[in-house]
């Protein structure tokens, strides 16, 4: 097994590839110390390319990951196929495999800066450019992620629509069955949205060099609660319909002091 550090340049193209070289097993490696860090598992025996991302690694290392995962790919000769070792939880049985595997050489090579197209302003442009997924496909793939322990989704947002998950209880003849669905909230506007209720803590999901959705969650613990929809969402049954001027503008206001605070101060 072979292992490779993505890494962040500060200049074109931008990001790149350290081998690890120190450590005897994947676990070694992937572990609590290295939770902001993004790596790539070259794996021989399955003819895979593993991306992992560290619980806290930041976005810009997850998108890069997923693009050199498959710049491996061709550098390999297509044997290979990418794929991402968080879709499993710690405790599966796959990803305990993969962690005891050892590590060693391999006729991977790090990717450098000779291995990207020569800069110009238009592939710049296009370079990083993500397309929208599939809502039904997206969502079934999210859903297939374990959750974070100890964390709960607040928000998801797939393709410009945000989504909010909603306690749904099923009346069954001899019991009755809670289930978590999500609850379609409104697209967002081009613009800022701004989430202040909460620490949030996020979590990008990529799949084919396509951004399948944003998660954002709160501590488990969190007991504060949570605000009314105080975001600007444009609800798409509207875009058809007229409307007064004024509701829009109001639409996009967000308020410097929440009801809730109001009702505090007055008693």
């Amino acid at each position: 097994m072979q292992i490779f550090e993505v890494v962040e340049l500060k200049e074109f193209p931008f990001m790149g590839t350290n081998p690890v070289i120190e450590g005897t097993t994947v676990r070694d490696i992937i572990n609590e110390k290295n939770s902001e860090k993004v790596f790539l598992l070259i794996d021989y025996d399955s003819k895979r390319i593993w991306t992992y991302n560290g619980p806290k690694s930041p976005f810009r290392l997850q998108i890069y990951g997923g693009i050199m995962a498959g710049m491996f790919r061709k550098q390999l000769k297509g044997w290979f196929r990418p794929f991402t070792l968080n879709l499993y939880s710690e405790d599966h049985q796959v990803f305990q495999e993969i962690l005891e595997k050892p590590l060693g050489s391999g006729q991977a090579k790090p990717i450098e800066k000779r291995d990207f197209p020569i800069p110009t302003q238009e592939t710049q442009s296009t370079f990083m450019i993500v397309a929208n997924p599939k809502l039904n496909k997206a969502m079934e793939y999210l859903n297939e992620i374990p959750q974070p322990q100890n964390l709960i989704r607040r928000f998801l947002i797939i393709g410009g629509t945000i989504y909010t998950d909603e306690e749904i209880t099923e009346a069954l003849i001899t019991e009755k069955k809670t289930i978590i669905r999500p609850e379609k909230l409104g697209r967002l506007n081009n613009g800022f949205t701004f989430f202040e209720d909460h620490n949030y803590s996020t979590r990008l999901i990529i799949k084919e060099r396509k951004i399948q959705g944003i998660e954002l969650y709160i501590d488990r613990e969190d007991r504060a609660p949570s605000l009314e929809l105080k975001i600007p969402v444009i609800y798409e049954e509207k875009f058809s319909k007229p409307g007064n001027l004024k509701d829009v503008i109001k639409a996009f206001h967000i308020p410097k002091q929440l009801p809730q605070d109001k009702e505090n101060q007055q008693k």
